[in-house]
């Protein structure tokens, strides 16, 4: 049970929980699911309250809106934290609420911050739920898709709560300077502008809005019976913010992707500024710099060569050097990245070779590309037919390498992106010479005789194609 001081009195309660909203009137922001009307207003008023997950962000008022519900019902309402609690708690809840159930008392149990639990705590909920001894009421700032199991998410209803708005905020500080509550027994001298500034400060949190106000006042300057507000004190309480990031939930993906999908789309600005976002927050250099190595492949590819290169080079730098001077050498390859011709078709060739693999998995190794190190593996054809490329002037053979029910397939399609052109245009020129020379294989002697007169081309046509290469564009 737990027990109270002879010092507890609300006066000494922080803001945010002496400020704590006691009925639905009084709740700010979230009129999707509390105006006039909306399901939500409707299911609290009418006590019919189902099993649910309120998922949002810190600040936005899911406790509270457990206790409102606590106020309206006439169900034992049982508050629970899945930090402070276990098996043993939850098994000791859940038989007492059986027995109230035999006696015809319904109990709802609020848990807040449920993706704490791990599988085995939220299976013990999952038969207790389904027989309606207890509703279940979860809170939860995780996407609850991936932190609740799907057995008893698909018997809850997800409620997405919002960021609150800055006018929400704005007039949840006007009020907290006004009400009993708050400071209304106190003249506080702040301007309107000071407000706003606050509540763009707290980026839709209600409880950090109201926790920066309480501090802005009690850091004021006392001029007899009014406390009033400078600049310089909302600067100095406002100075440093914590960035919304979880590197281990789903704003870490969600940034991730938005550095990579502005890159896609060639936007350094956005890019750069997604960047700023995860380094600034605490997120490991050399995570970002390995997503950025796996989009020089992806997105650009063979359109720019030198891209891979600029990554990896990235990636080393942050290695060696760290945070926070390794921010320039990933900012030069996410410039570089967005800035780059794109293309995807290495991404596109490997997904439909994997397609084919994976529904293909017993086709045979055509015997003319087979190795054959022993006498065996040659009496039994392996390497049978074989053609070496080198021996034949264009470098070329009409030999088939894929398996006989893959002939034709073709999983490599290049773009007309950059460098990836020259690439387009070669595979055309390989293709049209196979085709020309499908059935007409060069003897091996007259390839031979070919190699020996091509071979005096080979040291500057690798000098020409390396140089290629490395051009940005072409």
């Amino acid at each position: 049970m737990e027990q109270h001081s002879f010092f507890d009195t609300e006066a000494s309660q922080p803001l945010a929980a002496r400020l704590r909203p006691r009925t639905l009137d009084e709740f700010f922001g979230q009129e999707h699911l509390l105006g006039k009307g909306k399901v939500l207003r409707k299911l609290i008023e009418a006590d019919q309250i189902s099993s649910m997950i309120f998922w949002g962000p810190p600040g936005v008022g899911k406790t509270t809106l457990a206790r409102i519900i606590a106020g309206h019902t006439k169900s034992n309402f049982i508050d629970f934290s899945a930090v402070t609690s276990g098996i043993k708690e939850i098994r000791a809840v859940m038989q007492q609420a059986e027995k109230d159930r035999q006696y015809g008392r319904r109990t709802i149990l609020f848990v807040d911050e449920i993706h704490r639990f791990n599988k085995a705590q939220q299976d013990a909920f999952l038969p207790f739920v389904e027989k309606g001894s207890i509703v279940l009421i979860g809170a939860t700032t995780e996407n609850p898709s991936f932190e609740v199991n799907g057995a008893l998410l698909s018997r809850c209803k997800v409620f997405v709560l919002h960021q609150l708005s800055t006018e929400d905020l704005k007039d949840l500080l006007k009020r907290a300077l006004h009400d009993p509550r708050g400071f209304g027994r106190q003249t506080i001298d702040m301007p309107s502008g000071m407000l706003e500034a606050v509540a763009v400060f707290a980026n839709g949190d209600a409880r950090s809005a109201l926790s920066t106000l309480e501090m802005i006042v009690l850091n004021g300057e006392t001029e007899g019976d009014a406390v009033k507000i400078t600049d310089e004190t909302l600067e100095q309480c406002t100075s440093r913010k914590s960035l919304l990031y979880d590197k281990n939930g789903e704003e870490h993906y969600n940034l991730i992707s938005a550095l990579h999908k502005s890159m896609r789309n060639s936007d350094p600005d956005a890019a750069v500024y997604w960047l700023a976002r995860m380094l600034e927050a605490g997120e490991d250099p050399l995570y970002i710099a390995r997503r950025v190595a796996r989009f020089a492949s992806e997105d650009v590819g063979l359109a720019d060569p030198h891209a891979l290169d600029m990554a990896i080079s990235a990636y080393q730098a942050c290695h060696f050097i760290g945070m926070p001077e390794c921010s320039v050498h990933l900012t030069q390859a996410v410039v570089y990245l967005s800035l780059a011709p794109k293309s995807n078709s290495l991404y596109v060739a490997y997904t439909r070779a994997k397609k084919d693999a994976l529904s293909m998995l017993d086709e045979p190794v055509p015997l003319q590309i087979r190795n054959a190190p022993t006498k065996l593996m040659k009496e039994l054809d392996y390497g049978k037919g074989y053609q070496y490329a080198h021996h034949a002037e264009e470098k070329l053979t009409n030999m088939h390498c894929l398996p006989d029910s893959l002939l034709g397939r073709t999983y490599y399609a290049p773009t007309d992106q950059g460098l990836e052109a020259r690439c387009r245009q070669r595979l055309e020129n390989i293709k049209a010479w196979k085709k020309a020379h499908e059935a007409n294989p060069p003897a091996p002697e007259e390839a031979k005789s070919s190699a020996r007169r091509a071979r005096s081309k080979k040291r500057s046509e690798d000098a020409s194609s390396s140089e290629d290469a490395l051009k940005f564009y072409s």
